[in-house]
C-alpha cells in the first residue's frame, strides 16, 4: 500500500491518500478538491474518512464526494457540528479493509468530542491528536483537555517504536 501526503489549505493541512492496486481511501480533504481529485486520478475510491469536523479537514469533501460518489466515514460524536451529508457514523473499534490492510478507527476524543486515528499495521493516522511538536488544541467547540489526557494515555499503548505518525498538519514523523 502507498501513502501519498497531499498539503491543501491555508492552514497547509495533511490530506492523505492511500492506495493499493485495486482500491483507494482518502482521509481528511480539507481544501482544493481540484488539486485531490487529480491525485486520486482513476483510482477507485472506496470511502473518505474524516478525523474530526473542523473545515480545515473536512472542506472538500462534498466536491470529492460528488465526483466520485464514494461514502464519507466520520465519528457519530461529530454529529451536531457538520453540515453535510455521512453515509456511515463510527463508534470506534471498527476495522476498514484496503487490500489485505486492515485500518482500526480508534476514538481519541479531546480536540473534538469525535476525534479519530486510524491504525494500520506500522503506522498511523492523527489527525489533530497528536503533532510531531505536541497535540491538538482543546479551546474549540467539542474539545476537552481531560478527554485528550486520556486519549494520548490510550495512544501510548498503541503507537510502538518505529511507527510512522502522519498528523493531520506538519511533517510524517517515526517514534522513536
Amino acid at each position: 500500500m502507498e501513502i501519498k501526503r497531499i498539503i491543501v489549505g491555508p492552514l497547509l493541512t495533511n490530506c492523505y491518500l492511500l492506495t493499493s492496486q485495486k482500491e483507494a481511501i482518502l482521509i481528511d480533504p480539507g481544501a482544493e478538491p481540484e488539486k485531490i481529485l487529480k491525485e486520486i486520478g482513476e483510482k477507485n475510491l472506496t470511502c473518505i474518512i474524516l478525523t474530526h469536523y473542523h473545515w480545515d479537514h473536512t472542506l472538500a469533501v462534498s466536491k470529492i464526494k460528488e465526483k466520485t460518489k464514494t461514502k464519507i466515514l466520520i465519528h457519530k460524536n461529530e454529529k451536531n457540528f457538520i453540515r453535510f451529508q455521512v453515509d456511515q457514523f463510527l463508534e470506534g473499534n471498527e476495522e476498514i479493509e484496503i487490500d489485505k490492510e486492515r485500518l482500526k478507527i480508534i476514538h481519541t476524543p479531546g480536540h473534538t468530542k469525535g476525534s479519530i486515528c486510524i491504525l494500520g499495521k506500522n503506522f498511523i493516522f492523527t489527525g489533530d491528536t497528536i503533532f510531531e511538536d505536541g497535540f491538538g488544541r482543546t479551546d474549540l467547540p467539542g474539545g476537552s483537555e481531560k478527554d485528550l489526557k486520556e486519549s494520548l494515555k490510550k495512544l501510548e499503548k498503541v503507537i510502538k517504536s518505529k511507527m510512522k505518525i502522519y498528523p493531520g498538519h506538519g511533517e510524517v514523523f517515526e517514534k522513536k
